[in-house]
């Protein structure tokens, strides 16, 4: 009996130490695996920022130059997600499903703050996301040879002083190739007898798409290209003929805010093929039906993938404070990257408020406030408020007593006009930055125009939607099963 005991207990002594063995080398190998990580992304970013600053007009190495962005955002996704795993597990507020009140798909990996899963279920996931972003990097990098070697001979971009302020405030964050795409269409010298060529520019609402155009035609290669640049909107296409035939190479750029009308168009372009050789055209808007102007191939502006969107508010929201000293600020980011789905201006204004007050309690307030008004909306109207904007339809805010639709007066103009073009009477004014900065909303009573983003650079224009006060929701009727339940009103 005393032998059976005995090997009974050597063995279970020998596995617990093979165990422990395992564990340990487990563990040194995931550092291993961090440290090679954080080595490859910043090999991969020093390329990724040098190629921002090069002329590159190889199309190929345009498609590599995305490969490498895609593969250094997830990384970057990865290594926060190991280093503040920790303080995302501690904390019961971040402890929810997020990805479903998104409009961005959930990862097919596990979730780490999902209720109920296990420790050795996490750490498989973790481990997973880990070696899958190491091989993603290690092939961009075993590519890399060569697109370093071109990328030299490329020509640098001169840059301004205020340059790097304008990515982040005006949302020129990332777009490396869709800005080297335009640019090469710009400069491309085109046949003396061929018509100016049109490329069109569409995607999604608040993608970026004005800022892209307008940072191209800042740059310096392309104001000496052209000896003058007009601006002018879809409903204004006329105005082309107010100009006297201007001496030399002309750019038009062409908002689109509704639809095109065929009969304006064809009269437009006809005045354009009258423009110096080598004028261009560029068209931009959400209507796909511009891409069948277009005479070159057109540019999709899309929503940032999520890690990349993920970078950008993290960015933003910590400014130039080290993430390593804010941890748990650093694990809420995550949570605000998901639920906004990708919309930059909501990003900036939440974020602006955020870098204001580095508080991890005020910063979860303001996500409980975030995921209040998208439940309201969904259970409403089962879409989320993005959703919403992008079909024209009213979102509700605070308490589900204000409205906010994005038709007129929704729109775009010059802060410095008096009075605002968007009054319909003498409304209160509100900043967005007043509600998002204050822990407690106290709106005024009544209707008020809200001026939710405001741009500090030129040309200064702001946007002001005009909020009703709805003393009712029951009002709307929307086209869900649920639109006949009564809901109590919500607290933000």
């Amino acid at each position: 009996m005393d032998l059976a005991i005995s090997a009974v207990t050597g063995d279970l002594a020998g596995r617990f130490i093979s165990f422990l063995v395992n564990k340990c080398s487990d563990h040194l190998c995931s550092e291993e695996k961090v440290e090679r990580l954080q080595q490859l992304l910043l090999r991969v970013h020093t390329v990724v920022e040098e190629a921002d600053g090069r002329y590159i007009t190889n199309s190929c190495m345009l498609i590599q130059l995305k490969t490498l962005s895609a593969a250094m955002y997830q990384g970057y996704h990865v290594l926060d997600n190991m280093r503040y795993r920790q303080h995302k597990e501690s904390s019961k507020e971040l402890v929810s499903d997020s990805f479903a009140l998104s409009v961005y798909a959930p990862p097919k990996r596990s979730r780490t703050t999902t209720a109920g899963t296990s420790s050795s279920s996490i750490s498989k996931a973790f481990s997973s996301a880990l070696q899958n972003a190491l091989q993603n990097l290690e092939a961009a990098v075993a590519n890399m040879v060569e697109f370093v070697v071109l990328l030299g001979g490329c020509e640098r971009v001169s840059r301004r002083p205020y340059d790097a302020y304008l990515h982040v405030d005006n949302f020129m964050f990332g777009r490396h190739v869709e800005k080297q795409q335009i640019l090469g269409f710009l400069l491309q010298h085109d046949e003396p007898t061929r018509p100016p060529a049109v490329l069109p520019v569409t995607g999604c609402r608040g993608a970026g798409k004005k800022t892209l155009v307008a940072h191209v035609c800042d740059d310096e290669r392309v104001r000496s290209y052209f000896a003058c640049i007009l601006h002018l909107k879809g409903d204004g296409l006329s105005r082309i003929t107010d100009h006297e035939r201007l001496p030399g190479r002309t750019l038009v750029v062409v908002e689109f805010v509704s639809g095109v009308d065929g009969n304006d168009w064809t009269e437009f372009y006809s005045s354009v093929r009258s423009m110096g050789r080598g004028s261009k055209v560029i068209i931009f808007g959400r209507d796909e039906k511009l891409k069948k102007l277009g005479t070159v191939k057109p540019i999709s502006v899309n929503c940032l993938p999520f890690e990349e969107y993920r970078y950008l508010f993290k960015t933003l929201a910590l400014g130039s404070a080290d993430p390593a000293d804010h941890p748990r600020l650093a694990a809420i980011v995550e949570e605000f990257a998901i639920l906004l789905g990708g919309s930059l201006i909501s990003a900036n204004l939440i974020a602006h408020a955020m870098r204001m007050k580095p508080d991890a309690h005020f910063w979860l307030c303001k996500l409980n406030n975030v995921r209040i008004i998208i439940k309201l909306n969904m259970s409403r109207f089962g879409l989320h408020p993005n959703e919403l904007f992008d079909q024209g339809r009213p979102v509700h805010l605070i308490n589900g007593h204000y409205r906010l639709s994005p038709g007129a007066p929704s729109c775009v103009v010059p802060s410095t006009s008096s009075p605002s073009t968007v009054s319909v009477k003498n409304l209160p004014k509100v900043r967005w930055d007043f509600l998002a900065e204050a822990e407690h909303v106290v709106p005024p009573k009544g209707d008020f125009e809200l001026t939710s983003w405001e741009s500090r650079l030129p040309p200064y224009t702001r946007f002001v939607h005009l909020v009703r006060y709805v003393p009712s929701c029951e009002d709307d009727k929307p086209d869900t099963s649920l639109s006949g339940k009564k809901r109590p009103g919500l607290s933000v």
